[in-house]
This record gives C-alpha cells, sequence and structure tokens, in this order.
C-alpha cells in the first residue's frame, strides 16, 4: 500500500524545499491565499484645552512615534533619553560618529563623504512593514530599491567544493533542480490522503518543472538559471554541469540564510531602504517634534501614582524629576529590574521573562568596488566563517568607493566578536572576506564593529521569552501569560513600548506596531472620560 500524503504535509515539503516563496506559489496553484491587513487609523482625540503630560522615555523608533502622534493631538510631550543620541538601534554612522562600545570607544573614519555611510541597526525595509512605509510616506523619507538577493553573489562553505564559492544561481538552481524532480515524481505516485485531482496533479507538475526548470520529462539537466559557463551571444550558450547532491547536501546551504535568504517574508524582494541612510527616519521624526527631548538622561526610578507617574533621571550629574500622566516606556526589559520602580508583581515578572538578544556588524569602506567586476550589484554572500554574511550596497554603482558590511552574526558567533578588541574584529573580518574575494582586505580603507550587546544603553537586539534565544520568540507558554498583560498599561498610567512588546522583536515593524497598540489603547481611555469611544 503507498504512503499517503495530505495536502497540508505536500506543503510543508514543499516549503522545506523552496522556502515562503514556493508555498505561496504552490498555494495560488491549488486555490489557496493569506491577505495581511491594513495599518490602523489612528485618529487620536485632540484633548483641547484638558492638557495631559506625558514622559517618553527612550528616543528610538517608538518612542518617537508615541511623541510625534500625542504632540499632534495636543498632549504636553518630554522624551527622556539614557543615550547621547536620539535612534536607539536605528543607528547609521557616518565620518567622525561614535561607536559607544562599553570599554571601546570607537569612532568612525570612514570618508567625510555622504554615500560613505553604515546602517548598524535596521538596513531593510519590506513591502509589507506598512508602518515603517506610511511614516516615510507621511515625513516625506526619500526611499530606493535595495538589492538583497543577488545571483552572482557566493554561497562559500570552507569544507565543500575546495574551499571556493560558488554563485547563489548555481546552488540555488541546482538543489531546487533535485527537489522539483522529486515533487514531479510524487505528484505522479498519487500517494495521497485525499488525493490529488488529475487537475491537482497536472497544477503541481507544472509548477515543479517551472520551479526547477525541468526537462518535459520531468528531469533536471541543468539549467542557465545556473550562469552560463560561456557564450549566450554571440556564441551558443553553454551551460554549468549541476553540482553533485551529495556535495550540495553535505553542505549547510540548507541551514539558515543559505538557501532561502529571498524567501524570508521579511527578505522577500522587493525591499527598500532610506536614501542616504536609514536613520533618515529618526532625523524626519526629529524636524517634525517640537517637544523637548532630553539626552543623556537614564532613567533612575518609575513611581505609580493614583492619578499619574513620577519619573527621576540623571542629567548632567542632577537628579532631576518630572511628573506626568501617563508614561510610554522603551527603556529595554532586561534593564527594568535595575530601575527601582513600584510596578505591580506580575507586571515585572512579565519584563524580566523576557530575554536580550544579542547581534554584530561590521562594516567596512572599500576603496575601489571590486565586486562589480564579478558582476554582483547589491545582494549577500553568506559564508560558514564566523562573519555569516557580506552585503553588497546597492546606491553608488561604478563610483569608485562604497561601505560593505563584513559581518552580520547572532547569538554565539556575536558573543565570538565581542570577545576581541575592535582591531582584531576588523582583521579577522578581513581574513575571512579574502577566502572569498582574493581582493578584499588590501581595498580596505577603514571599518567599525557594532557589537550590539556591549553597546551602551542598549545591551542587547531584540529579544525572546525566557531564557532560551530562538528566532522563533522562545516560550510560548511565556508569552501566553505576560504578553498580553505587557501589552496593557500598568496601573492604567504605564506603558510598555518597543519592538520588544511585539511578535516581530528587532525590526521596526514591531516598533511602530507596539506604539500604535498603546497610543489606541490611551486614546480610547481618554475619549471614555468624556463619554465617546472609539469607533471601528
Amino acid at each position: 500500500m503507498k504512503n499517503k500524503l495530505s495536502r497540508r504535509h505536500f506543503l510543508s515539503l514543499v516549503g522545506a524545499a523552496g522556502g515562503s516563496s514556493a508555498v505561496y506559489n504552490t498555494s495560488l496553484a491549488l486555490g489557496l491565499m493569506q491577505e495581511s491587513g491594513p495599518v490602523a487609523q489612528l485618529d487620536l482625540k485632540h484633548i483641547g484645552r484638558r492638557k495631559k503630560k506625558v514622559a517618553v522615555l527612550g528616543a528610538g523608533i517608538a518612542g518617537l512615534t508615541v511623541a510625534y502622534e500625542l504632540e499632534r493631538a495636543g498632549y504636553d510631550v518630554t522624551v527622556i533619553e539614557a543615550s547621547h543620541r536620539i535612534g536607539g538601534r536605528n543607528m547609521t554612522v557616518r565620518h567622525g560618529d561614535i561607536i559607544d562600545e562599553m570599554g571601546y570607544k570607537q569612532v568612525c573614519n570612514f570618508d567625510d563623504d555622504p554615500e560613505m555611510y553604515f546602517n548598524c541597526g535596521p538596513a531593510r525595509i519590506p513591502g509589507h512593514h506598512r508602518r515603517v512605509l506610511h511614516y516615510c510616506k507621511t515625513l516625506r523619507v526619500p526611499l530606493q530599491i535595495k538589492a538583497n538577493f543577488s545571483r552572482p553573489a557566493y554561497r562559500h562553505d570552507p569544507e565543500r567544493f575546495e574551499g571556493k564559492p560558488v554563485t547563489v544561481a548555481r546552488y540555488t538552481s541546482d538543489s531546487r533542480g533535485f527537489i522539483a524532480e522529486l515533487l514531479h515524481k510524487a505528484a505522479d505516485q498519487n500517494a495521497f490522503e485525499k488525493p490529488l485531482s488529475t487537475d491537482d496533479q497536472e497544477r503541481i507538475r507544472e509548477y515543479a518543472r517551472g520551479f526547477g526548470d525541468l526537462n518535459l520529462q520531468g528531469r533536471y539537466k541543468g539549467s542557465e538559471r545556473g550562469g552560463r559557463k560561456s557564450g549566450g551571444f554571440v556564441t551558443p550558450a553553454k551551460i554549468h554541469e549541476p553540482l553533485d547532491i551529495q556535495s550540495l547536501l553535505d553542505s549547510d546551504f540548507w541551514m539558515g540564510d543559505g538557501a532561502f535568504n529571498s524567501e524570508n517574508a521579511d527578505w522577500g524582494e522587493p525591499l527598500m531602504e532610506i536614501k542616504g541612510g536609514n536613520d533618515g527616519i529618526i532625523k524626519a521624526f526629529v524636524r517634525e517634534i517640537k517637544s523637548p527631548i532630553i539626552v543623556n538622561a537614564p532613567v533612575q526610578s518609575i513611581e505609580l501614582r493614583d492619578d499619574g507617574v513620577d519619573i527621576a533621571y540623571n542629567r548632567k550629574g542632577k537628579r532631576k524629576t518630572i511628573s506626568a500622566d501617563f508614561v510610554f516606556n522603551s527603556i529595554p526589559t532586561h534593564f527594568m529590574s535595575g530601575i527601582p520602580n513600584n510596578l505591580p508583581d506580575d507586571y515585572r515578572a512579565g519584563l524580566a521573562a523576557l530575554t536580550p538578544g544579542n547581534f554584530f556588524k561590521i562594516g567596512f569602506q572599500m576603496k575601489e568596488r571590486f565586486w562589480e567586476k564579478e558582476g554582483i550589484y547589491g545582494g549577500i554572500t553568506t559564508t560558514n566563517q564566523r562573519i555569516n554574511q557580506i552585503w553588497y550596497p546597492s546606491h553608488g554603482i561604478h563610483s569608485q568607493k562604497g561601505v560593505v558590511l563584513g559581518a552580520y552574526t547572532f547569538y554565539d558567533e556575536s558573543e565570538f566578536f565581542e570577545k576581541m578588541t575592535p582591531d582584531e574584529r576588523l582583521k579577522y573580518a578581513a581574513d575571512c572576506g579574502d577566502k572569498i574575494h582574493p581582493e578584499y582586505s588590501r581595498n580596505i580603507e577603514a571599518g567599525v564593529s557594532v557589537p550590539w550587546g556591549r553597546i551602551s544603553h542598549m545591551m542587547g537586539c531584540g529579544t525572546s521569552w525566557g531564557s532560551g534565544r530562538s528566532w522563533e520568540g522562545g516560550d510560548e507558554e511565556l508569552r501566553e501569560k505576560y504578553y498580553k498583560l505587557l501589552q496593557q498599561p500598568a496601573g492604567g498610567r504605564h506603558y510598555m513600548i518597543g519592538d520588544q512588546i511585539s511578535y516581530h522583536s528587532s525590526w521596526q515593524e514591531g516598533a511602530f506596531g507596539s506604539a500604535e497598540v498603546a497610543l489606541l489603547d490611551l486614546d480610547s481611555r481618554v475619549r471614555a472620560e468624556s463619554g465617546e469611544s472609539r469607533k471601528g
């Protein structure tokens, strides 16, 4: 008796082989679809003469959003920021900027050129991150397309293919060709829990042929998608022989970003970036916000009262206080246990249940755009070396110089680099780059490293629930227990915000979303005081 394969299980196999884009297109072929929802309309009630004072703790994306929206609605707003700079983890560095790392003070020594910049935090904006795009449009922040995926870029495994980099095009085309061949055969077998109809089978066979560039017999014999070996213009095209499937499987191509970095929902193209650096949205908020933004002012205590909140902070060595009707707090949750407060016990337990993530980046200014000679214009090379990724700039094509992301690591690999001095990090990353591009290290003119786990007033990037470190958000039981509680204002006065209070930690969209939820809740409470209710 043949093994049975349900539609759901079939789609899961397609996802394992081809990522989210493959699942989407297969679902489309079977008549299944999903759609995301629109951005909420804030339409906050203007409070008129009933002045209400709001303290915003933290001048990152969430805090600036709250300040911007409440100021427009007539609130008296003050923003208090612990760091010397505004923007939180949205940080773009240029000539002369400081990397405020604990133990090391780096100064960016790129050329004094507006095109020589490095996005240390957010570096790409997906098209479905509608809140980010809404504010870019509202604040007139210019955008440009960012190439996140480049077929001429490389996948590099030092243990396979003689340690030589292989183009993403060959890796992708050959692996999908083999998988598509299997899918084509599986559809022919008709061994399903609920048998696919004849039309379903033909649709899947057609999809498999297109997905893997199979021949009419459903076999993979190589593809021009993997790049031509030679010819194709004035002489006949010759294509590469397929890579050995066993070598592909033995490599770590299937793990992490290597196979599917263009399929991840947040990486699927087209992606965008802000012209001149992603801190452009921070600058736009600052231009619009008239309320005071006090920097170099770490919070020292938070005291809830029945009719408001008292905030103490340090400014130039002096303790200052501010009393507000409401507070919106984007301080990293792992700092809250060290800040005296009288928040409810269960609320504090929820804050303590969140664990900070740990990301690391390096930026190199290159004196020559050598990668363009290899046909690489934007996109990412992935490698099994500790640097993990190399990003190529999408802007400034055919200029003399460019800034390359020379490492992007997470968790354990980030800790590996944190133990080094800044100079040691740059040297290590340069050596890794030489194994992919022979011209790499000799083109490096300047570099900076950004270990978010060691950046003052941050000590982390993103959060997960519980002690484990997971891309999926960690312990779902803890999230179930505390997430909705943390979305509510403690004592009706204290709102916790930031990407940490979202399902999309480490992305700006999560920060905007958390601010939206908190603002809508406050607006409902203010309207209720005057006997109104929100519509919709």
